[in-house]
């Protein structure tokens, strides 16, 4: 029978078929961790009288809570140092290799472990944070679990899981000048909806995306989520070859043939069937930015705020009405017209080193506007810090008037000192613009990194192209 990605990974891992609706159980590859969602699973065990079955396939890295300044000296948030130090301690007392604040390796787990190598096609993965669908960029099946859930990993190895359905996501053509793969998940998930994938794994499709680099197609798979997916997942190639090799955790010799001949499997069989479809036309997109407090509220940049009167659905009309009392916003606003406060260019879907080149090749040469308040630029690993670095990015952008930070999740949901004031409004090439992420009556848009460096400039949403 032909079969989709998502299924012959899942195949690949099943340790028992279940009968009717009851999960089957799954086998685990790898568990990433963090210091937010590990201290009660690490208890339970504790609780227990229980070891983790295999530390080897679990790993973890200080993020949410770090602070991206003065890391060398004491955490100014008490909660944060607690949290963080108490993952120093448990991962020392079951022997879970970690990576903290300062390693060279440390960095947003999602961004971390594919530097190492670690993550690798036809693997599950999983990790108590919602992004983990980040990692199927490279033709894995990974998703974010609960805290319980991270106990019975620890424990098991394994976990109980109902399949998904499947969702095709077919990105045919070229992308225009200055449109990235933050404009085509925008655009996937202002067509569907953040309900529109519940239930199902998104494969990422078409010539757009085969033409994309991992870093780009990371940036895809991380935002899944935000559609309702349970997972994303882009079928292995060259592309994904070429990245892989030669990194720690990367097999080597003949394990790395070995490796190839399986992972040329890892892609869906002509004839296999979907239970839904999306088709978007690389070449007619143009760069998106949301307007809302959801990631589905996003329009191409040259568009206005909408009207909720042009909507004939009363609830439609009331969430459009609710979102733009919130955001501050006026019906019919162009989008090129509104004015930002703060910048903030990171997190696990932007703050890769192709991102950092993205936004310091707009910034080169020029100075932010008097009217933005400040630009945070946090690489997403020590890694992408140090290669940024090397290039001399760091420069441009303290240069430009922008904060040089070390790797973390920052601003992206404001769990650290990294924080937007009440009615502050940001563009921030992060991933969720709900309310309050960035802080108390914050208000978020969503964008790339280029469409963020450009506002840098003018000090209103703006692309490469206005400047």
């Amino acid at each position: 029978m032909a079969r989709t990605l998502a299924e012959k990974v899942w195949d690949d891992h099943v340790v028992r078929h279940s009968e009717g609706d009851a999960p089957d159980l799954l086998y685990i590859d790898l568990m990433l961790m963090h210091e937010v969602t590990s201290p009660q699973a690490f208890e339970g065990l504790r609780l227990a009288g229980r070891k983790p079955r295999h530390t080897n396939l679990l790993i973890a890295t200080e993020d949410h809570n770090t602070p991206t300044v003065d890391i060398d000296k004491p955490n100014p948030d008490k909660v944060s140092a607690v949290q963080i130090s108490t993952l120093e301690k448990n991962c020392k007392e079951f022997g879970v290799r970690l990576h903290p604040l300062g390693d060279a390796d440390q960095g947003i787990v999602h961004a971390f472990a594919p530097n190492l190598g670690l993550t690798q096609p036809g693997m599950t993965i999983v990790c108590g944070d919602s992004h983990t669908s980040t990692h199927g960029a490279f033709g894995a099946l990974a998703f974010g679990i609960g805290t319980s859930e991270v106990e019975h990993v620890m424990a098991t190895q394994t976990l109980s899981m109902k399949p998904f359905k499947t969702m095709a996501v077919n990105v045919e053509g070229t992308l225009p000048e200055g449109v990235t793969a933050k404009d085509i998940i925008l655009a996937v998930i202002a067509k569907i909806g953040i309900g529109g994938g519940q239930g199902h794994v998104f494969e990422y499709r078409g010539s757009a995306i085969r033409n994309l680099s991992m870093d780009a197609r990371m940036t895809i798979c991380n935002m899944s989520i935000e559609g309702g997916a349970r997972a994303g997942m882009i079928a292995p190639d060259k592309t994904t070859y070429e990245y892989l090799k030669g990194r720690p955790h990367a097999p080597k010799g003949e394990m790395w043939d070995r490796a190839v001949e399986y992972w040329d499997t890892l892609h869906t069989d002509e004839g296999a069937a979907f239970d839904a479809e999306v088709n978007i036309d690389a070449d007619s997109l143009s760069p998106y930015v949301t307007w809302g407090t959801n990631p589905g509220e996003g329009v191409p940049i040259s568009s206005c705020v909408p009207d909720p009167s042009d909507y004939d659905d009363p609830a439609k009309r009331e969430a459009i009405s609710s979102s733009l009392q919130y955001m501050g916003l006026k019906p019919g606003t162009r989008m090129k017209d509104i004015p930002v406060d703060t910048v903030f260019i990171g997190s696990c879907t932007n703050g890769r080193i192709e991102d950092l080149r993205a936004a310091a090749s707009v910034m080169k040469g020029r100075h932010k506007a008097d009217s933005i308040h400040r630009v945070l630029v946090v690489p997403a690993s020590s890694r992408a810090r140090l290669q940024a670095e090397e290039e001399g990015l760091d420069k441009i952008f303290t240069d430009f008037g922008a904060e040089w930070r070390n790797a973390g999740c920052s601003m992206c949901l404001g769990m650290n000192t990294d924080k937007l004031a009440p009615g502050e409004r940001s563009i921030s090439t992060s991933n969720r613009n709900f309310r309050g992420r960035q802080g108390k009556d914050s208000r978020t848009h969503l964008a790339s990194p280029l469409v963020a460096a450009a506002t840098a400039v003018r000090g209103t949403i703006s692309s490469p192209a206005d400047l």
